[in-house]
């Protein structure tokens, strides 16, 4: 069975470490724990305000409309949405910020109308009663379409590995270390000539005998994150480098250190660690993608013969002649609107 498996091959890069990979996903945030004070001398401590709501997950975060919204809503709320998303406001609270605002907005909204009997409207309740319908058949037939809990087997699980190996390719991958030095975008020729500086110190400190790599790259590089890792990005596959560190990269030999390529964000001086050719992806990697994959279409197959059973066991009476006066209908309505 011929099976269309995208992104198998290619891992996302993890944090934000260069300019290194195209679109990498930002890092998560740094969380700062700040040591607790001392307690003072044999005096129980008074109980915080709110410290049993915020035990219970009723803490109140804001007041909307005469109401308290508690943290336990908020997590509820942030809970429903996507993990990208998620992930994106974890990193900037700014975001969040508007996000929630966005949330109190539409509570607002809601409550206004409710005082309003909008709900009653007649388009409202149509509208509503089709959303309900469409609710119900959807999860009926999403219960009624699920695969057994033991399909696939493993002998259709190896099938269609076999049959899919051609699109299960792991490309070539390089693990790569650089040494950042940045160069804001808008910088003078002050901030350029004190860059080519620093990288020029940096190169001297590289060429001296038994130079260590990891501690340069610790010691000067301007991202501390990266510098902290002592430059080492990990893993990267040939798709994911941008074009002028690609093409570096493919000219060195192992345990090899570039020249500073200079990109918009600053400069990189990139050491090639190790190399991987490219090669198919073992069974053992992409067998939980599969097994999604198999069975979500085994569902859609259920999905469609239970609908056409359905229709068999209860045949509609169609009258054609006024089905083929509504078609015309819609050709004429169709015509207008262009």
């Amino acid at each position: 069975m011929a099976l269309a498996i995208i992104g198998l091959a290619g891992g996302a890069v993890v944090g934000p470490e260069s300019a290194l990979a195209q679109n990498p996903p930002p890092a998560a945030p740094q969380r700062v724990v700040k040591p607790k004070a001392p307690a003072a001398a044999a005096q129980p401590a008074a109980p915080a305000p709110h410290a049993e709501a915020a035990a219970s997950g009723s803490e109140p975060v804001a007041r909307v409309g005469g109401r308290d919204v508690s943290s336990s809503e908020i997590r509820s709320f942030l809970a429903a949405v996507g993990p990208d998303q998620r992930a994106a406001l974890a990193r900037d609270p700014a975001l969040l910020n508007q996000t929630l605002r966005a949330m109190f907005a539409r509570q607002l909204i809601l409550k206004e109308a409710a005082d309003k009997k909008w709900q009653d409207q007649p388009a409202v309740v149509a509208q509503l009663a089709k959303l309900r319908e469409e609710a119900i058949v959807e999860t009926y037939l999403q219960s009624v379409s699920v695969p057994p809990e033991n399909y696939p087997d493993e002998a259709e699980i190896q099938k269609t590995y076999d049959a899919n190996k051609g699109q299960l390719i792991m490309p070539r991958r390089f693990h790569l270390a650089q040494i950042y030095v940045a160069l804001p975008e808008g910088s003078d020729n002050a901030a350029e000539e004190k860059a080519k500086a620093k990288l020029a110190d940096i190169q001297a400190k590289l060429k001296q005998p038994k130079a260590d790599f990891a501690q340069i790259a610790k010691d000067a590089s301007d991202q501390r994150e990266l510098a902290d890792k002592g430059g080492d990005l990990g893993w990267l596959p040939e798709p994911q480098l941008v074009t002028e560190i690609k093409t570096r990269v493919m000219g060195m030999a192992v345990n090899t250190v570039s020249e500073p390529i200079k990109l918009a964000d600053g400069y990189h001086i990139v050491k090639l660690i190790e190399t991987k050719p490219s090669e198919t992806m073992p069974l053992a990697d992409v067998r939980d993608t599969l097994v999604q994959r198999l069975r979500a279409q085994r569902a859609e197959l259920n999905r469609r013969a239970y609908i056409a059973r359905v229709l068999e066991q209860n045949p509609p009476a169609v009258n054609e002649i006024a089905l083929s006066r509504i078609a015309g209908e819609l050709t004429q309505s169709a015509g207008a609107a262009r």
